[in-house]
């Protein structure tokens, strides 16, 4: 195994947005025991060194690849197209509006069954949304559209764990 190949190397699969995560999964499971510390426990310092670089060289592989935001990040990296969500904030004005329109309802929102009601609007539209960069990415092969729909999907998250917060708060 080499360090320096592509997460999608390490595990022997097709550089894609739409992956079987129960392939991944076990194809995790069978990197770990094959290169866990625990397994080099009896050999020189350099080999059980190389087990524990690649133990955290795995999980990081398998880390970004099951997260479907992050895999899609990390494709747009391998081409060459950097999500670059700190500096490149710009959205459509479509998407901007309804992430007003969703802060405003929040922001209204006094029950927990009107908050439950919007956590499920938002994660079908975050389903919608996962399956669109699944055709940019795999279809359209557009790196570019899906770093913007990356960055429409990291407003979602963190829209999402908002809601949570919500819902903690009325729960208590």
């Amino acid at each position: 195994m080499n360090l320096q190949s592509n997460d999608f190397e390490i595990f022997g699969l097709a550089p894609a947005f739409a992956l079987d995560r129960a392939q991944l999964d076990e194809r995790w499971k069978a990197l770990q025991r094959e290169a866990h510390p625990d397994r080099h426990v009896a050999a020189d310092a350099r080999t059980q060194r190389q087990a524990m670089q690649w133990s955290v060289r795995i999980n990081e592989a398998y880390q970004r690849l099951k997260d479907p935001i992050r895999r899609a990040a990390y494709l747009c990296e391998l081409h060459g197209v950097p999500v670059d969500a700190e500096r490149n904030t710009h959205m459509p004005p479509a998407f901007l509006m309804q992430q007003l329109q969703w802060r405003e309802a929040l922001e209204e929102a006094s029950s927990l069954d009107a908050l439950e009601d919007m956590a499920d609007d938002v994660a079908g539209a975050r389903a919608r949304m996962i399956e669109q960069a699944r055709c940019l990415a795999d279809e359209q092969h557009d790196f570019g559209g899906l770093a913007g729909q990356v960055r429409a999907l990291m407003f979602v998250e963190r829209f999402s764990r908002d809601i949570e917060k919500r819902i903690d708060q009325l729960g208590q």
